[in-house]
């Protein structure tokens, strides 16, 4: 009986050991995880910047293959169930969804209290008007991988399209991610196609980033081109890339050409740009999110000072510069200019806390903040812009700071009354799919 006993622990001990060291670890990453989320509570850091994960808690079984594949970290296990406990962070590829085993995960927009407008578009890309595409940024999708292969599906679908009795098969409307990547498609297809794009040069709104913004992607798959691995470069080093896309396979993109207007033409449509007009069998915007800048509204704001995207720091060296916004491209546009010597930079952001920012952008300007880099004032509004000098009222007090430039980054009115007007379907989503 004794040497039973003897033997069942000896087998016993080492799995009792196994396990405690285990369990011991799981609750060290637990409690970590709950930190992250009171802090991320506590600091107002909650609402994800556009598409994020959300848990089914009947579902979930805790196996943590969400949290390793989440690159930001922004998933964490509590109680035995994924949450994401990093909210802001999250930047939507979705990595967490393919990787859960029990389908615990569903992708979507907006949140309870922020709702974010996306045109409504069925699973080939199509919007509610047929023949009319969205894909890339403007359907919600800003990652450039994903908006790469949305941009590749939508051709896919739109060459299979009966009734071709007009002179061009697509008209791609944008020329960032999406657009490069549908009209490669197109020429790979044959079809007969036009891009026009408003912009002197390709790329979107990778373009209007600040020089040397670090750009996040990941291997994808351009039509001709093939697979492609990438992952965190500089706009500049995506850009040179893309250009050489476009000159070895001989695209050929209509650029300062703006679209105008759309108007139906039998099965068909006519696209009516500030050059020309084209009558097409389907139509592809793959414009971005950020439409018209949106502005301040205040006096002063028409001066020349007064820009709304940064396109090089170094033209603003040993000035006097107010950023406005809340976002990344103002935070990135601060710390760029910060950079350049003997300038002062003031951000002003009407929030309590940068709450959909990334975690980098946070840390980074933190760091400059101590330094005495740059000045943030939350909480505070612009007033009044004047050759020399700017008015904000700052928690209800008016404050005036010296002033050279202004540099509003405060996003772009979606161009919702467009979409409406040639038919197509806008939701605003709270939190759905």
């Amino acid at each position: 009986m004794e040497q039973n006993v003897t033997g069942y622990l000896i087998y016993l001990l080492p799995l009792a050991l196994v396990l405690f060291f285990y369990l011991r670890r799981h609750g060290k990453k637990e409690q970590h995880h709950v930190t992250q989320m009171k802090e991320s509570v506590e600091a107002g850091l909650t609402e994800p910047a556009s598409l994020h994960p959300v848990f089914d808690p009947n579902r979930c079984i805790g196996s943590g293959a969400c949290v390793t594949a989440c690159p930001e970290q922004a998933i964490g296990l509590i109680k035995g169930k994924g949450h994401l406990v990093k909210p802001t962070v999250c930047i939507g590829h979705g990595a967490c969804m393919t990787a859960c085993p029990h389908d615990a995960i569903t992708l979507v927009f907006g949140t309870a209290k922020r709702g974010l407008d996306i045109p409504r578009v069925n699973p080939n890309f199509e919007t509610n008007v047929p023949g009319i595409f969205i894909a890339g940024e403007l359907g919600g999708m800003g990652l450039t991988r994903k908006a790469v292969e949305q941009g590749r599906q939508a051709i896919e679908s739109i060459r299979k399209l009966k009734d071709r009795n007009f002179p061009l098969d697509v008209v791609v409307v944008g020329a960032g991610p999406a657009g490069l990547a549908a009209t490669l498609g197109a020429m790979e297809h044959k079809l007969r196609s036009a891009t026009v794009e408003q912009e002197d040069s390709l790329g979107g709104a990778v373009y209007h980033y600040p020089r040397n913004k670090l750009v996040m992607t990941a291997p994808m798959r351009l039509p001709i081109i093939g697979k492609v691995k990438m992952s965190e470069i500089s706009k500049e080093a995506l850009l040179e890339f893309w250009q050489g896309a476009a000159k070895k396979t001989g695209l050929k993109i209509n650029y300062s050409e703006r679209m105008e207007t759309i108007t139906k033409k039998g099965n068909g449509f006519i696209v009516k740009t500030s050059r020309n007009s084209y009558e097409t069998r389907a139509v592809l915007l793959a414009i971005g999110r950020r439409g018209t800048p949106r502005k301040l509204d205040v006096p002063g704001e028409e001066l020349p000072k007064v820009v709304y995207n940064l396109i090089d720091p170094e033209q603003y060296r040993r000035r006097h510069v107010l950023v406005v916004g809340g976002g990344d491209s103002a935070l990135e546009a601060a710390l760029a200019i910060a950079d350049e010597p003997g300038t002062t930079v003031t951000l002003s952001y009407r929030g309590e806390a940068f709450g959909r920012v990334k975690e980098k952008n946070r840390q980074r300007l933190q760091e400059a903040g101590k330094k005495g880099r740059i000045k943030v004032l939350l909480q505070s509004n612009v007033k009044k812009i004047e050759p020399d000098k700017v008015t904000l009222d700052h928690a209800g007090k008016m404050v005036e700071i010296k002033n050279d430039a202004v540099i509003v980054s405060v996003g772009g009115v979606l161009p919702t009354p467009f979409l409406k007007e040639i038919g197509v379907m806008v939701e605003t989503k709270y939190g759905t799919a």
